[in-house]
């Protein structure tokens, strides 16, 4: 995690912030030990997207420097505004709300240039930034924009931040800290930094390329049996034995982040070799068969993202057998799986 930060430290202009990204449970990898990292690795601020998950990282850094992305309503003005955070504002009722919260907020003003969720339209901003900066309850600190296809539309994300920065021209107060770039917009485009970047899948070691995986993901063999032609293993008896084959049960389901359309897709490597995922995936099991891997007996460890050996399996490799991407594979790994962290 400190060497992801830090590499992307390097790749951005001098002087440019990065503010890690670590919501929805640090991309299933843990929210406070990913933060300590990123932190430590240069990482000058936090983003997240709700006020229980600013809640959650407590004191590592003052609460200014987190920033709370997600849309929030008026009846959350006062936990926002207590709670000392940077608040991500897109229209004024939120604005006001926040003005009248009894607490001086810095918010940071959204601009939506393209990606259609959140942020004031750019017609719209001079007007509200003018309204934060007036009022006594509220300091501009922040203003900022999101891509939306920063990984694969090289003609939108140059327009999203041409928009961004003629709209940025056209406000009559400071936009405080500009930042428009998310992992692939910081990749691809570093001179589009300004004053802060904002990444979360890179910081984790994925998508950006040459990044560490910060995350493995493990369990343990708990049955090992052999079939015998024509046999079926699973629900809806989905996989039917060609011969005599050699079956293990892992207990590792979809209640831990195995998606279910996982089943009779992919790999999971046992002892160094990649073994297929057979049958469909349980709540609890998932069963491969190891007829090519020599010696597979219970308590053998089964690896579903990392290294074995010279084998290795990435999220993104996961996620395209799951039919979906690397950040809903981490992010679905269930609270019930054990995070065990190392130097």
């Amino acid at each position: 995690m400190r060497a992801n930060c830090a590499r992307i430290l390097d790749h951005l202009p001098k002087g440019t912030r990065l503010l890690a990204v670590v919501k929805a449970g640090g991309y299933g990898h843990g929210p406070v030990p990913v933060a300590r990292a990123a932190l430590e690795g240069g990482a000058t601020g936090l983003a997240v997207a709700t006020l229980e998950e600013a809640d959650a990282l407590g004191e590592l850094v003052s609460p200014d420097r987190i920033l709370v992305m997600g849309g929030l309503t008026p009846a959350q003005t006062s936990h926002a505004a207590a709670g000392g955070w940077s608040i991500g504002v897109s229209n004024r009722e939120l604005a006001s709300a926040l003005g009248d919260a009894g607490h001086k907020v810095q918010v940071h003003l959204k601009i939506d240039t393209g990606m259609g969720r959140f942020g004031c339209a750019p017609a719209d901003a001079p007007e509200l930034a003018r309204f934060i900066q007036q009022s006594p309850g509220l300091d501009l600190a922040g203003t900022w924009t999101h891509f939306a296809s920063s990984e694969s539309d090289d003609a939108m994300t140059r327009a999203q931040f041409a928009r961004f920065t003629e709209t940025i021209a056209a406000l009559d107060v400071d936009p405080g800290v500009r930042h428009a770039c998310n992992s692939m917009g910081a990749y691809r485009h570093p001179e589009f930094a300004l004053d802060a970047v904002r990444c979360g899948i890179a910081i984790y070691g994925c998508e950006w390329p040459g990044m560490q995986p910060a995350l493995a993901m493990r369990s343990v063999v708990t049955h090992v049996k052999t079939v015998d032609p024509g046999d079926t293993v699973g629900y809806g008896a989905t996989w039917k034995a060609s011969g005599k084959r050699r079956v293990a049960t892992v207990a590792i389901g979809y209640a831990d982040g195995v998606h279910r359309t996982r089943s009779n897709r992919g790999v999971v490597l046992v002892r160094g070799r990649r073994a297929p995922l057979i049958g469909a995936v349980s709540m609890d099991a998932i069963t491969l068969d190891v007829t090519a891997v020599p010696g597979v007996r219970i308590g053998d460890v089964a690896t579903l993202i990392g290294a074995d050996g010279g084998e290795r399996l990435t999220a993104a490799e996961v996620g395209e057998w799951s039919g979906t991407i690397s950040y809903e594979v981490l992010t679905s790994i269930g609270s019930r799986v054990e995070r065990r962290y190392s130097e």
